[in-house]
């Protein structure tokens, strides 16, 4: 441990050593991590940003060539970006909102005690478990309108003339991994949720059935602000999770059909590992990255703002 030597004269020297390495104590202890972090995040990182701005393929003889901001200004204008980057508001936003109402009604539901509660808590987390691989295939095969069951039933409602392919429409091609995605993803914000639910005093429930607060004005006034902070951090985490989550789009569709469900994290890949141009691929990753950022600047603002009201 780093302190002040008992034999250093008090002077202001002397007490600037010592405070200097009070300062620098935690990150001596720290370093280890930084300098792990700093290897397999920051690293490849700024090399990959690095390839945004060269030429860089590898059907090309040439080699790496600096190119500046040209394939920025090819992204301007390629429709194909802009289609994926539409699909992926939308792709994101659906999956999210849907994520997190039906994990906000599954956490409400566990916190009330049943027979079997524990053994349902356990089991909600079995979608969570299963590799976003084996979701994907699962279900494509449901929506398979030979041998999977959800064109049938969709036929049997009435919603479809025949039990065609969901995943073959253009127009509603998208909601089959979205719907898959939901059913992948609603044990993260159930799972969260609970915890926080949990941890609200029963006393202010009490206090609040005393002066006669109905059950919506026990939700509204005590367990939402309770849990808008796990909300707010969980939403924003999701979020970046779905946009560059890529498996069950790429499975279930591979983009198709007609690029309808073509999302970036999608383009990205096909761009780097079929067209093996890895600098153009480089530049969407930038692009999505911004995006993000700004995302995130956004919500974490917006929590400063409602926790200051």
């Amino acid at each position: 441990m780093i302190t002040k030597n008992d034999n250093a004269p008090d002077t202001l020297p002397g007490r600037f050593q010592a405070r200097f390495g009070r300062l620098l104590e935690p990150y001596i202890y720290l370093s280890p991590a930084l300098v792990l972090i700093a290897l397999v995040m920051f690293i490849p990182l700024i090399i990959g940003i690095s390839f945004s701005f060269q030429k860089y393929s590898l059907i090309s003889a040439s080699g790496p060539e600096w190119i500046g901001f040209a394939n920025f200004e090819k992204l301007y204008g390629d429709r194909r970006f802009w289609n994926a980057a539409r699909n992926t508001l939308f792709w994101t936003v659906c999956s999210v909102v849907l994520q997190f109402s039906l994990g906000l009604g599954l956490a409400l539901l566990l916190n009330r005690p049943f027979f079997g509660r524990r053994i349902v808590q356990a089991l909600i987390l079995l979608p969570w478990a299963v590799p976003g691989f084996l979701t994907g295939l699962t279900w494509a095969w449901l929506f398979n309108p030979i041998i999977g069951p959800i064109s049938h039933w969709m036929f049997a409602l009435g919603l479809f003339s025949q039990p065609d392919s969901l995943l073959a429409d253009p127009q509603y091609a998208m909601w089959g991994p979205i719907v898959a995605n939901v059913w992948y993803g609603i044990p993260c914000f159930g799972v969260t949720l609970l915890a926080a639910l949990q941890s609200i005093p029963d006393e202010l429930y009490e206090a609040g059935a005393m002066d006669g607060a109905s059950a919506w004005q026990s939700f509204t006034k005590i367990t939402l602000p309770f849990l808008a902070p796990m909300i707010a951090i969980t939403v924003l985490l999701r979020t970046i999770w779905v946009a560059n989550f890529a498996d069950l789009v790429f499975i279930m569709t591979g983009g198709g059909p007609a690029n309808s469900t073509q999302i970036l994290p999608n383009y990205i890949f096909t761009t780097a590992f079929r067209k093996l141009d890895f600098g153009y691929a480089a530049a969407i990753s930038v692009a999505l990255l911004v995006l993000l950022f700004i995302y995130a600047g956004i919500l974490l603002h917006m929590r400063r703002t409602l926790v200051k009201v």
